[in-house]
């Protein structure tokens, strides 16, 4: 994996179909794009609290179907502790999501594509792009 979409990112792509996204996609093979196994918990939230159930699976499923998901594991969770404690001491507190997916981006070693930078911008060394722009 190259890239990690963070839920901002594919919620707006399921609702919008954004061509400028879909571009971008197309110029990676599979493998290269996929979404952090607490993104797709924080998705299928969404799905259980519609009032389209149905519906909203049925898009999610295709939709993460060409996609790796990575698993949140002990490296990932060993960045977490480490970037919420820097965050917490420069007294920068970040919502524990956005610290999680960040953390488990730069565990990793992708980028993350995400369409609100300003959540991920305290978080050092992180490398954030935005498809949409």
């Amino acid at each position: 994996m190259k890239f990690m979409l963070d839920t901002n990112i594919c919620i707006y792509l399921i609702k919008c179909r954004s061509e400028k996204i879909i571009e971008h996609l197309k110029k990676h093979t599979a493998g290269e794009v996929g979404i952090s196994s607490i993104t797709l918990a924080e998705l299928r939230y969404g799905v259980a609290k519609s009032q389209h159930r149905k519906q909203n699976r049925i898009a999610l499923e295709s939709f993460v179907l060409p996609l790796e998901i990575a698993s949140f594991d002990e490296k990932a969770a060993e960045m977490y502790g480490i970037i919420r404690s820097q965050l917490e001491k420069a007294g920068k507190p970040t919502g524990s999501l956005v610290t999680l997916i960040g953390a488990h981006a730069l565990s990793v070693g992708v980028t993350l594509v995400t369409n609100n930078i300003r959540e991920f911008k305290h978080i050092k060394s992180l490398k954030v792009v935005d498809w949409t722009a």
